[in-house]
């Protein structure tokens, strides 16, 4: 080894030993390849509008919620034409989704009917069948939860409208509902 191979080493060293543990800048024309951040999902929006939901859906039941929807074979709400139930009667909407009440009790339907909602407005569905049965395994056979279906929907504010549908649909024992579309429940 010559003597200028010696002082090399010697330099490298010193340097290597001076540099040690330092961080190297950030090169500023290196293009970035990290894809951009998400916008923020308003989250508190989120969850105050679903407890709207489930106060709505699990407020007690007044008499005149019983008055008002009980008997009623459809819904449709206040300030919207007429031919909007009368289309979804006929069939115009495609049923998105449904959901089966069959063998639950009217606590278990209730946070089921809920969670269908929100789900379907969340994806965007808008027309739905709910089978709630005719009441046959019921105490003194009666339709117990066909009644509250029909209240729970009508307290929504996302449901335009629900009918019973058809015999070959289920007929009396299940309903079609039509929601808002946006998909944002309330």
């Amino acid at each position: 080894m010559t003597q200028r191979d010696r002082h090399s080493a010697a330099d490298l060293a010193a340097f290597l030993a001076a540099v040690d543990g330092a961080t190297p800048l950030a090169r500023p024309d290196r293009v970035s390849f990290e894809a951009p951040k998400p916008s923020p999902r308003p989250r508190q929006r989120e969850l105050d509008e679903a407890a709207v939901i489930g106060e709505l859906m699990h407020a007690p039941l007044a008499i005149d919620d019983w008055l008002d929807l009980g008997g009623a074979d459809s819904f449709l709400r206040g300030g919207l034409p007429r031919v909007l139930l009368r289309d979804l009667r006929r069939g115009r909407w495609s049923i998105q989704d449904h959901v089966d009440l069959h063998g639950m009790n009217r606590h278990e339907a209730h946070e089921q009917v809920a969670q269908f909602l929100a789900d379907s407005l969340a994806s965007g569905k808008r027309c739905l069948r709910i089978v709630h049965g005719r009441g046959n395994g019921s105490p003194g056979r009666e339709a117990i939860l066909r009644q509250l279906v029909k209240v729970w929907l009508g307290r929504c504010r996302d449901v335009l409208a629900f009918c019973h549908a058809p015999p070959c649909d289920g007929g009396d024992g299940a309903l079609w509902v039509l929601l808002k579309g946006g998909g944002r429940p309330r």
